[in-house]
């Protein structure tokens, strides 16, 4: 494995391996994977998949991917498809037995917003629209200019879904999706089922999206780690590099 830069290093270090059985919640991108241009653009470096085995053996299997991707695009990207997954920010997961929990939403529901959005996107050529099925999500990674007119225009359009549906900002993008379901309530919904059940939760993250989760592993008491410039915690790690170096410390702390 490659070699960390010394803050890298001095950043590791200083994050605690907890003191007890652990179960992990893990973000994709921009927390295990580095960022790209398009959401079908990002790499899983060679290793990753094998170090996410090891922690599973480690924790007994109390190890979840917690994502804005749906469940099907992580599958495709990890090549795998008998992980613990919550995608759409939780509006769909799988848990440790492969059983299905879906949010209830008519898909017809979102088709004047879908409209809305293709409009925009044909009249910005920087703009990317994500059609995730129960959510939509507008990327603006090449046109960060626009954004606070994007705001303004993506919260007009959703505005007739409240309070079924929000409008949720991440990374240069925003997602309109099922308000009833965010990552605390997957995370929530997970720490109550084995193997995750009576475990001290970790929670990994670089975006606002994330805070969600944050906020449902410090009510069990457990560490919320903030990867990046964009989230702060208690714990912090500079970027994906440092989240494998100390996950690779944690697979010796079961």
């Amino acid at each position: 494995m490659m070699q960390l830069a010394e803050p890298d290093a001095a950043a590791v270090h200083a994050v605690p391996q907890p003191d007890r059985h652990w179960c992990l919640f893990l973000d994709v991108d921009g927390t295990l994977l580095e960022l790209a241009d398009h959401p079908h653009a990002v790499a899983v470096e060679p290793h990753l998949m094998p170090l996410i085995g090891r922690l599973r053996a480690a924790a007994q299997g109390a190890v979840a991917f917690v994502s804005g991707r749906t469940i099907t695009d992580l599958d495709r990207l990890f090549g795998t498809s008998d992980l613990p997954v919550a995608g759409l920010h939780g509006c769909e997961r799988r848990d440790a037995r492969g059983q299905m929990h879906v949010a209830p939403v008519a898909l017809e529901q979102l088709a004047e917003v879908r409209e809305g959005l293709e409009r925009l996107v044909r009249r910005h050529p920087g703009l990317l629209l994500e059609d995730k099925g129960a959510g939509l999500a507008l990327h603006f990674l090449k046109a960060p200019q626009l954004e606070h007119e994007l705001r303004a225009e993506v919260a007009l359009l959703a505005a007739p879904l409240v309070p079924r549906f929000t409008v949720l900002g991440g990374h240069a993008v925003l997602e309109v999706k099922p308000a009833a379901h965010t990552k605390d309530s997957a995370v929530t919904a997970y720490l109550q089922e084995d193997p995750f059940r009576g475990r001290m939760p970790i929670f990994i993250g670089d975006d606002t999206t994330d805070y969600d989760g944050f906020a449902a592993v410090r009510r069990e008491n457990g560490m919320a780690i903030a990867v990046g410039s964009r989230v702060t915690s208690e714990f912090w790690l500079p970027g994906p590099a440092a989240v494998h170096h100390w996950l690779e410390q944690l697979v010796e702390h079961p």
